[in-house]
């Protein structure tokens, strides 16, 4: 009976209709219609799945597959149908012979997931990976005659997981551990070795300047000897790293021809490179180039090209992360560098200090304890002030050095055996009297211990000290409690107080160097921010720590704990006669800040007319008020001022100034700029709002020094800034001047009194008060005014508005000039004086601070561009004339330009927003004229 062979290969797509048409009867199997049922069963099942699948059958391995086999072999089908599959697979059979052995001859089925086999489909030796079954074929009779492989490629898979651990090792290693650029592309090459079926050789070049320098290396001395180490990043068309330098990749062909690198699976050379640019924040300046070798085993495909791109960018970030640590490592050290020069330099400096002072102190004590030869009183309290100051000077120093030591780690703790107890009770009675004097009580309970304790006895003071005068320096009410316990574990000092406390938001910042709170309440603003800094450190040198619970107007509680582990081995006894210096500085220095308000307040007589500093100021009526936290200095300033012969009133702060200038404005006011609750600036301020003390004159005095912290206080309105340490003649001098300045002005408001509230914000803020009246006494404010006072219309047409003009045009005129020397200086004797005539013709004020911002930039301008003046001065000229004030500021030089990072054009902005303005420049100099025109008051 004849078997139909159509119907065996229908329904077989492409391939079934090949096999259909194929001569079997060439074939081992012999024709179709031969071929026993088993064979056909076989044949028919492998046909109608869509998994790949081959059917090797007889002993030469006749080959007959599915469409879905015939995609997996490429080039070999449809040659491979009817074939010996060791012919077809030659490549590979190696690897599959075992395996269909085995099946044969065990007619066991067998499975091996991602087996690697070599195959030659698409033109190169590929390296494929494929999951592979193997099940013996039997024949009608039951005998094994062939093997049923069920296949499917996982190379993609394979490949995909390998690149992926690639890229993973590469994020790894470049995660910025290492210190240096250097560093990390040997560890990025270390990982890409690890990896040659997919890199088989790479190279890392970085930009430098013009040139690309190879960081690292990937494939041994063969590559490192085939590939430049420096080149100019502009030059190379060999490996392409001046195209992917310049942000393009490129493919580099004939590698084998330059560099024989076996690579791949089968050790087959290297054809072909990949040159990849580092990508950066700049596309056209990459980082460097990334030279990549393409394995001969895997064709470069979208995949493959996808995969380096990863490569490089990973390597750039790593690159990139590796000099941002390296800068910011290289910021660290240059900034540790500056800190140990810095704290050198004080050390250095604060033993410098302690020589001069030790030739203070010796000669001030032994005039003080003199018997022989006792000083009058007036130079007793002279010398007394001066030593208690020196003394002050010499604590501060002794602070600074021990900070600095602690900061570079020099300081050591020299642990003696001492009565903890003892020590600290004697310590704390030291401030008893201050305490006390400040209305307060102090409570000591400092039981003995009941085991030894070794500390160092200095560092033990400084603790305690820092921590009373801080109790003290900010409680006003109530107690402070110094405690010392123990327990098992440790010892505790605990110094309690019910001031003023510390918010929750400032405690994390209470220890840091430097560190003030701003805004608070306390007896004197002086202070160097390193006392509970230091209080930390000592405690920490000894062995245990500081810390600290507050509550907001509840108070503070300060604890060092000191571990009996630390603090508990055996030392020698301590000699603690010197022990008490610091404290008893620190207390003296406390009472300063506790001076009678009531006392300090009363006016001080006028001193004789004859002073060691001058003649004596002929206006024997002016009255002083000296505001300032520090007690020795109101005493000499009072003792300075009264020698002029001159009335003097001092107070501790802003706020009793205030309620004295309340009582009774003096003619003058000095003020420090740092005090406590109310500071010299915001005096100022306070001052300049009230229409009764606006033309107040004012004197500010303060140590803050720098053009900064003058402007502040000029541009509040001071008439005066004098910079601490001054010299007594030149402030006289300047007072004198200021006092001068107004009395001729008639700007004082004489013996008023004003009923506005400075103490209540809201009227501080809004300027409030009645509005004085203004002298109409001798001087060029009258004879501005001939038909009456400021406050008279000059035709006689009724009163006039005060902060506006009621007609302009009818404003009295005025031309007046003045000549400064060509100093920075010079701006505000100029501000003080335009600010007096505007002031003295009831210009609005807030157009007086206009012009006299723009003058000020216009002076500056003057004093700092004019080269080689024929005079060394500065001519201003203010013109009142219908309506318009004018002010010129002539120069007698040759501008230079100021560089453009230094200005930006920010002085012809700030002239031209405040006036019209315009500059005529000549061989002779050049003048600048500010125009505005005043509006009438609604």
């Amino acid at each position: 009976m004849t078997r139909p062979t159509g119907d065996l290969f229908a329904g077989g797509g492409e391939t079934g209709r090949l096999m259909a048409r194929l001569d079997w009867a060439a074939t081992p199997l012999g024709p179709v219609d031969g071929w026993p049922q088993s064979l056909r069963a076989a044949v028919r099942m492998v046909l109608s799945s869509r998994y790949p699948m081959l059917l090797l059958w007889g002993d030469r391995f006749t080959q007959l597959y599915n469409d879905a086999y015939s995609a997996l072999i490429g080039d070999k089908h449809p040659d491979a149908l009817g074939g010996d599959v060791r012919v077809t697979l030659a490549e590979g059979w190696d690897v599959l012979a075992p395996l269909i052995d085995e099946a044969m001859a065990t007619g066991v089925a067998s499975w091996v997931p991602a087996l690697r086999l070599l195959l030659d489909r698409a033109g190169y030796r590929e390296e494929a990976y494929f999951s592979v079954s193997h099940a013996p074929a039997r024949d009608d009779e039951g005998r094994t005659v062939g093997v049923l492989t069920v296949c499917s490629e996982v190379t993609e898979q394979v490949v995909g997981e390998r690149r992926l651990r690639l890229l993973r090792d590469l994020s790894v290693r470049g995660d910025g551990r290492t210190v240096d650029v250097g560093s990390t592309c040997a560890r990025l090459a270390e990982a890409v070795g690890g990896h040659p079926l997919d890199v088989p050789f790479a190279a890392i070049y970085l930009r430098e300047d013009a040139l690309l320098r190879r960081a690292a290396c990937v494939g041994g001395e063969r590559v490192a000897a085939a590939l430049p180490a420096t080149l100019p990043a502009t030059e190379d068309r060999e490996w392409g790293l001046a195209s992917a330098a310049g942000g393009t990749a490129a493919e580099v062909t004939g590698v084998a021809e330059r560099l024989t690198v076996p690579a791949g699976p089968w050790g087959d050379p290297v054809g072909t490179a990949l040159a990849l640019p580092l990508p950066s924040a700049e596309a056209d300046q990459p980082l460097g180039v990334l030279l990549v070798g393409v394995s001969p085993s895997r064709g470069l495909d979208e995949a493959y090209r996808s995969f380096f791109a990863l490569l490089a960018q990973q390597v750039a970030v790593a690159v990139r992360n590796a000099r941002a640590y390296e800068e910011e490592r290289r910021r660290a050290e240059a900034l540790a560098e500056l800190d140990r020069v810095k704290t050198g330099f004080f050390t250095n400096v604060s033993h410098e200090f302690r020589t001069p002072l030790t030739l203070m102190l010796g000669p001030l004590a032994d005039a003080l304890a003199d018997h022989e030869h006792p000083l009058p009183a007036v130079q007793r309290e002279r010398v007394d002030a001066a030593s208690r100051n020196a003394t002050r000077l010499l604590t501060l120093v002794n602070s600074l050095l021990t900070f600095s030591s602690l900061e570079a780690g020099r300081a050591q703790s020299h642990a003696r055996e001492v009565d903890l107890a003892a020590l600290t009770a004697e310590l704390a009675s030291v401030f008893r009297a201050a305490v006390e004097r400040a209305g307060l009580r102090l409570e000591v309970d400092c039981p003995p211990l009941p085991r030894p304790v070794a500390v160092d006895p200095v560092n033990w003071e400084r603790i305690v000290t820092n921590l009373l005068s801080n109790a003290l320096k900010y409680t006003f009410v109530g107690r402070i409690r110094v405690g010392l316990t123990a327990d098992e574990q440790e010892v505790r000092l605990t110094v309690t107080d019910t001031g003023i406390g510390i918010s929750e938001e400032e405690l994390p910042r209470l220890f840091e160097r430097f560190h003030r709170v701003q805004g608070a309440r306390s007896r004197s603003h002086e202070g160097t921010g390193i006392g509970l800094p230091l209080v930390r450190e000592l405690a920490r040198l000894e062995g245990g720590d500081v810390r600290v619970e507050s509550r907001v107007g509840a108070g503070t509680t300060f604890t060092v704990a000191l571990p009996f582990r630390a603090v508990g081995r055996p030392a020698a006894p301590a000699d603690v006669d010197g022990i008490g210096q610091a404290a008893r500085a620190a207390a003296q220095e406390a009472i300063g800040w506790l001076a009678d308000p009531a006392q300090e307040s009363a006016t001080s007589p006028a001193g004789p007319p004859v002073s060691p500093y001058g003649t004596v100021d002929p206006l024997r009526d002016a009255r002083i008020l000296v505001a300032d936290d520090n007690a020795d200095m109101r005493a000499y300033l009072a003792r300075l001022l009264t020698g002029q012969g001159w009335r003097v009133e001092t107070v501790g702060d802003g706020r009793q100034a205030l309620a004295a200038i309340r009582r009774e404005q003096p003619d003058l006011v000095l003020t420090d700029v740092m005090m406590p609750d109310v500071d010299g600036f915001e005096l100022v301020r306070r001052l300049r709002q009230q229409a009764d003390t606006r033309a107040l004159p004012v004197v500010v005095l303060s140590a803050r020094a720098g053009g900064d912290a003058s402007v502040e206080g000029l541009d509040l309105g001071a008439d005066d800034y004098v910079v601490k340490p001054f010299a007594a003649g030149e402030l006289i001098a300047r007072i004198r001047a200021t006092l001068h300045g107004a009395r001729v002005r008639g700007q004082r408001p004489a013996g008023a009194s004003g009923a506005a509230d400075w103490d209540d914000p809201a009227v501080a803020a809004r300027g409030g008060g009645t509005a004085a009246p203004t002298p109409t006494g001798p001087g060029r404010a009258s004879a501005l005014f001939p038909q009456g006072g400021p406050d008279t219309d000059p035709v006689g047409n009724g009163p006039r508005t005060r902060g506006g003009v009621s007609d302009p045009a009818h404003l009295a005129a005025l031309e007046t000039g003045w000549t400064y020397p060509s100093k920075p200086t010079s701006a505000s004797a100029m501000r003080r004086d335009v600010r007096a005539s505007l002031e003295a013709l009831d210009v609005d004020p807030d157009i007086v601070q206009d012009l006299l911002l723009a003058a000020s930039e216009a002076v500056n301008n003057a004093v700092e561009h004019a080269q080689r003046p024929s005079r060394p001065e500065v001519r201003v000229r203010l013109r009142v004339v219908a309506g318009t004030v004018q002010i010129s500021v002539r120069d007698f030089g040759t501008w230079r330009d100021r560089r453009p990072a230094m200005d930006r054009g920010r002085g012809a902005t700030l002239m031209n927003a405040y006036g019209d303005v315009r500059m005529v420049s000549t061989a002779e100099g050049t003048t600048v004229t500010i125009e505005r025109r005043l509006s009438p008051a609604p």
